[in-house]
Order: C-alpha cells, then structure tokens, then sequence
C-alpha cells in the first residue's frame, strides 16, 4: 500500500525558488507499473529493496536496493516493478525554479537518471521529511531545509564532473542559457537570438539544453512566462493586456492560448480560482 504525504505549506510566490509538493513510500507489487507518462515536477524514487526497472526513451535500466532515479518534468518515463522481486520505494517530488540549475551541477540526465543512495540521508529521507512536517507551525523551512540539505548531497554524490557526456564547460553554456532566458523573458527572445548572443551554434545549444535541464529551450521559455504570469495574476490587479505584454507576448489572444495550454485553464480563470485561496500540492 502506498503513503502519501502533502506539504500543505502554501509558498508566498507562484513560482518559488524550490518547493516540495509530496513524498511517500510503497512496498509494490510484483509487476506494479507506472506510465508510460509524464509529470511536471521533478521526482526522485529510493529504492530500499528489491528491484525493478525504468526506461526513458530507448534507455532502459535496471535498479536494486541502494540505488535511486530522478524522473524529469514533460519527459516520458516508465518504470515497473520486478515480476519475483518487487521494489520498496519511497520518493519526493519537487519544483521551484532553482531546481533545474542545481541538477544540472549533476552528471543526471533524463538518458542517465540513475545514481546511487547515500548511507546517511537518503534511506532516511521519508522519515524525517514525515518527523518534519508535524512542525505545521513553521512547515515550510523544516522542509525547505531537509530539501537543500538532501540536494547539496545529491551535487556531491553524483558530481557534474564525474559526466563523461557534460562536461563542466558545457554545464556552463546551460547556466548561461538560463541567466539569458531569465533576463530576456519579457522580450521576443528566440532560440536563434539566444544562440547568436552566446556565440554558440543553436542545434548544438538546443541539444545541450535539453539534456541537461529535461526540456527544450523553447518550453522552458514557455513555462518560465507562465509561471511569472501567475505570480501577476494572484499577486497584482493588472489586466490580462498587460500581464501579456510584461511575461513577452505582444499579442493578449496568443498570451491566452498558450497560457491554458501550460495551466489547463484561461488566465481569467485561473485568477479567480488562486486569489486568496491557493492551495499548492
């Protein structure tokens, strides 16, 4: 049977930096499967014992006790559990804007999504994520905390230097990309604009990217817009014209589109449904 558990902290902006939304562990079944699908947050699975498998793409592996997988946000994963000898998992799943850049300090990747469990923090992490969250009172930094913590030894576990694929300097060019992209959003940034200010060939700006971050440059741009979009429209009293034009679509009715694309829903709806009652899981 699986437990779930929800932090049912709301963050104080749309789009924060890092955030943890749920964790849980499951003892499985023999062949219980999940996707193929995508989600879109970040989700790391522990595996404590048994074994199991989990393919990206045309990349399949196979995992045991003692290690673990990062499934990345719009990109297609499956993975079951053994047939014998079924895995016991426990996993946490995130978002914030931060949580892309400090996995690209790893030598991870949706084709390399594998790593192993440390000895100390990781086997323990359901515990003490579940310890922390009877603090309702200060729910939010216990668990900010044990996140930052569990990342910092994630970039030391699986180091961007131990990748054979990404070097250092190329996880540069992808820090750079995001720094452009953040500063640039509001303007009619493109791939090829981007490309020529780095003085990087774009296919292979492209390609680097989306290996390293889980997501073309382009849906990254697109999500960025909308979630700066959502901060505006809980946050401020600006009209959907100029909410459009400060996340960098000149056009409202294209702004619209693309907005209920990514949320599901207009931004006039989705004004109405977050003002002051929010809830994010």
């Amino acid at each position: 049977m699986a437990i779930f558990k929800y932090n049912s902290h709301r963050p104080h902006r749309t789009s924060p930096d890092l955030h943890l939304h749920y964790w849980g562990q499951e003892q499985c079944a023999p062949g219980h499967s999940v996707g193929p699908g995508v989600r879109d947050l970040y989700k790391i699975h522990f595996i404590h014992e048994g074994s199991g498998k989990v393919v990206v793409g045309e990349a399949s592996h196979t995992l045991g006790a003692g290690q673990a997988f990062l499934t990345y946000p719009h990109v297609v994963t499956h993975y079951a559990a053994d047939q014998d000898s079924p895995w016991t998992y426990s996993w946490i799943a995130f978002t914030g804007e931060e949580a892309g850049y400090l996995l690209s300090r790893t030598s991870l990747s949706p084709e390399q999504p594998v790593f192993p469990m440390d000895q100390e923090l990781m086997p323990s992490l359901f515990e003490r994520l579940s310890e922390a969250a009877d603090c309702q009172d200060v729910l939010d930094l216990p668990l900010k905390v044990i996140l930052y913590e569990f990342l910092s030894l994630l970039l030391r576990t699986v180091p961007a230097t131990a990748n054979l694929v990404i070097p250092r300097q190329k996880s540069v060019y992808v820090e750079q990309c995001l720094h452009y992209l953040h500063a640039h959003y509001c303007e009619n940034v493109t791939v090829e604009s981007m490309s020529a200010s780095l003085k990087l060939d774009r296919k292979y700006l492209s390609t680097l990217f989306k290996r390293t971050i889980g997501l073309p440059p382009q849906q990254y741009l697109l999500n960025f817009r909308i979630a700066k979009a959502c901060e505006l429209l809980t946050e401020t009293s600006c009209t959907i014209g100029e909410i459009s034009h400060s996340v960098g679509y000149q056009d409202a009715l294209l702004f619209s589109r693309m907005f209920k694309k990514v949320k599901g829903c207009s931004p006039k709806e989705y004004r109405i449904r977050h003002t002051d009652t929010d809830i994010v899981l």
